[in-house]
């Protein structure tokens, strides 16, 4: 078999991170008596984080820091009197208390009983972990490994090389990375010299110069993918 070590992203890959982060932040500001706070402040919101994220990716800021910034410069732009660091944490439990699988996950994992299967996530550590607890797929993951957790973040190296050590991995080419992001999840496989799998359902355009090792637009195509290798490779 040319892989038998997935490492599978999880946001936007597995779970539905608009739909978490959605309730989350509607019930956060239900919480401080703003129950218009999703329509008032959640546009703003994504276009901050947005930015912290991309900040974060190229290490120009740190998980600890971007927590409470978000916050503190979106209320700043409203003109909110609330406590950014308090906000943040709280925000954190309610993601953490979201769980919307991606349609054909669970099927597709099923599929996976003749891999090793791990988690590799730029997310918080608390909040990760409590989703994948709280769904269907609490005991599939081998390892479930956080950039919080790593001190580093897709697309650094490091949390590769961390994830595999971990795995206690000692041949690079037996794992294949499968993620929704190309700055993220292809270029940090492509970084660390693994294979990469760009999950793509909405068939978006690839703009940028990152080039995953395959695409596919569903969940059956990644199965029926792993299965042709296999054959080739006996």
């Amino acid at each position: 078999m040319k892989y038998d070590v997935l490492l599978f992203d999880l946001d936007d890959t597995l779970l539905d991170f608009g739909m978490t982060e959605h309730n989350a932040f509607r019930f956060l500001f239900e919480e401080y008596g703003l129950p218009n706070g999703l329509n008032d402040y959640l546009d703003t919101y994504k276009a901050i984080s947005k930015s912290l994220w991309e900040d974060l990716e190229y290490g120009r800021t740190t998980l600890t820091e971007l927590k409470v910034e978000r916050f503190k410069r979106l209320f700043t732009e409203h003109s909110l009197d609330i406590d950014p660091i308090i906000c943040g944490e709280k925000y954190i439990e309610n993601l953490g208390k979201e769980v919307h699988l991606i349609e054909g996950v669970e099927e597709m994992l099923a599929s996976m009983k003749d891999f090793r299967i791990a988690l590799l996530t730029n997310g918080f550590k608390d909040a990760q972990h409590a989703r994948v607890n709280g769904s269907s797929l609490k005991n599939i993951f081998e390892a479930i490994i956080t950039s919080e957790e790593t001190g580093f973040q897709k697309p650094q190296k490091e949390i590769f090389a961390y994830a595999l050590e971990k795995l206690q991995i000692s041949d690079p080419s037996r794992v294949l990375m499968v993620g929704d992001s190309l700055s993220s999840d292809i270029q940090g496989g492509n970084n660390f010299g693994i294979d990469t799998c760009w999950f793509n359902p909405n068939r978006k355009q690839n703009q940028t110069n990152i080039e995953p090792t395959y695409e596919i637009h569903s969940w059956e195509q990644l199965a029926g993918l792993v299965k042709i290798l296999a054959v080739e490779t006996k």
